[in-house]
């Protein structure tokens, strides 16, 4: 094996972990329906603890978002945060409790 092929090998495996890393580093999708405080600060950009608190108390107060869009409801969030999150976030239907007769 030359020098050159050599530092190529080395290029392409360093290449590769790198790109297997960032690919494990994404954050996974959280839905605002079901999500904590700190899944929700962890997880959305431009959102820190105290902006994740205002939406879980939104959440209690108002009932379950019913799309993503819903969130530029909350006080403190705004249009552009949500776009920025917009493939980050999921809401999915609330529990229905049983009615028992």
């Amino acid at each position: 094996m030359t020098l050159l092929s050599s530092v190529r090998a080395l290029l392409a495996v360093l290449f590769l972990s790198f790109s297997l890393s960032s690919i494990a580093a994404q954050p996974e999708p959280i839905d605002l329906n079901t999500a904590s405080v700190q899944e929700i600060a962890k997880n959305l950009a431009g959102i820190g603890k105290k902006k994740a608190l205002a939406i879980v108390d939104y959440r209690s107060a108002n009932g379950p978002f019913m799309n993503v869009d819903d969130l530029a409801k909350v006080k403190g969030i705004g249009k552009a945060t949500v776009e920025k999150n917009r493939h980050l976030i999921i809401v999915g239907k609330p529990a229905v409790a049983e009615v028992k007769p």
